[in-house]
């Protein structure tokens, strides 16, 4: 026996619509009904075109008049949504954030509807707007779009103390802790650091050299200590190794290398190359150069090109230990969380590049250092010359 088509009355379609408007899905509407998920879709298209119900028999004004009540209330259902979508950020925020955002959006959506879902009197908004702004809140607003230009310039990359410093080199003087408070009022976040897990393989039977730093990290003098080491970074298609030279003095890269192969030639030798371009050892003054125990390190392809400068001595990290080579560890986690989190990179040449700019055009140049007082190297520079 073939089965009936079941038929579905005004009233019901409306009540399908109703319910699949507001918070519930369509599909558990459809559940709570016992209809079709597909069969709501289709209401609700003829509802929003002004169809449904047309084929029934529709006379009365009553039915005329619900539907135009749920249009409304659809219409008023779509209008929140979008409020607290445009809101989400500010919903926990001071009132006076809030009223920002209604002034903002006042010629968007009716005040009292944003004033009741911000949870917010519209007399109080109507009060602070009419009101003139005190010398405060003037200043707090201007400093407000100083601290966007800084925080966005360096692709969010520095907290309050660095923005201070930043600040400061144009003749704004501010507090961290305002800096902190007018960056929360403006949702404006920092990215942070994550933990770091140590990569290089020190399991080999090559001879290590004792721990000569023994955690000096306090240098007075450029081409004092260098200090090395050797990083993953995942790419679409295969891993690289990124391998940097540090001179502990200023904190500068001096020299990287980054290769698809973790040979020596390719990492360590490569990147010391570079340091040596970059700040050579003249007069064949003594240099100390550190590292962990990586085989990239103790094999006797490096062991031979560090014995080209008789001037270079070579010290390595205890086993396990990474707070020896704080300094090129503390490195990599700022490039990780600074750069490398925050991209997808298809391939070497696309992170190289990357990585050539963040060194170069950043981290070497512009980049705010704490160990330098907030200082970049290039004003740390600039500073020990006068000295």
């Amino acid at each position: 026996m073939q089965n009936q088509r079941q038929c579905y009355t005004l009233e019901f379609k409306l009540q399908a619509i109703k319910l699949a408007t507001g918070h519930n899905k369509t599909i558990q509407a459809a559940q709570e009904l016992g209809t079709s998920a597909e069969n709501i879709r289709r209401w609700k298209r003829q509802f929003e075109e002004g169809m449904l119900g047309s084929k029934t028999r529709q006379t009365t004004a009553s039915k005329l008049l619900q539907l135009k009540r749920l249009k409304r209330e659809f219409a008023e259902v779509k209008m929140e949504r979008d409020i607290l979508t445009k809101a989400s950020s500010i919903l926990f925020s001071p009132t006076q954030v809030k009223f920002e955002f209604i002034k903002q959006f006042k010629s968007v959506y009716p005040v009292e509807k944003i004033c009741k879902i911000l949870s917010v009197s519209r007399s109080g908004f109507h009060y602070w707007s009419q009101r003139k702004p005190s010398k405060r809140a003037l200043y707090n607003l201007a400093l407000i779009e100083q601290i966007k230009k800084i925080h966005y310039r360096n692709k969010k990359r520095y907290g309050s103390p660095r923005i201070a410093r930043e600040l400061e080199t144009v003749g704004i003087h501010a507090s961290e802790k305002l800096i902190r408070k007018l960056m929360k009022q403006a949702s404006l976040e920092t990215i942070f650091k994550r933990k770091f897990k140590t990569t290089t393989n020190s399991s080999h039977s090559y001879p290590v050299v004792e721990n000569k730093l023994d955690r000096e990290f306090n240098v007075k003098e450029k081409n004092e200590v260098w200090v090395s080491d050797i990083t993953y970074i995942r790419t679409a298609k295969r891993w690289l190794y990124l391998t940097t030279v540090i001179d502990q003095f200023d904190r500068k890269v001096i020299g990287w290398s980054l290769s698809s192969t973790i040979t020596a030639r390719n990492t360590s030798i490569c990147a010391f190359r570079m340091a040596l371009a970059n700040r050579p050892i003249l007069n064949n003054a003594s240099l100390l150069f550190h590292s962990d125990r990586g085989i990239q390190y103790s094999c006797g392809e490096f062991v031979r090109e560090i014995e080209n400068h008789r001037s270079v001595a070579r010290s390595m990290s205890g086993k396990g230990n990474c707070w020896d080579n704080a300094v090129a560890e503390s490195f990599f986690k700022t490039l990780k969380v600074e750069l490398i989190y925050q991209n997808h990179f298809q391939n070497k040449n696309e992170a190289k590049s990357s990585i050539s700019d963040y060194i170069e055009k950043f981290y070497n140049t512009n980049r705010r250092h704490k160990h330098l007082n907030n200082m970049n190297i290039l004003e740390y520079q600039k500073l020990q010359s006068k000295n």
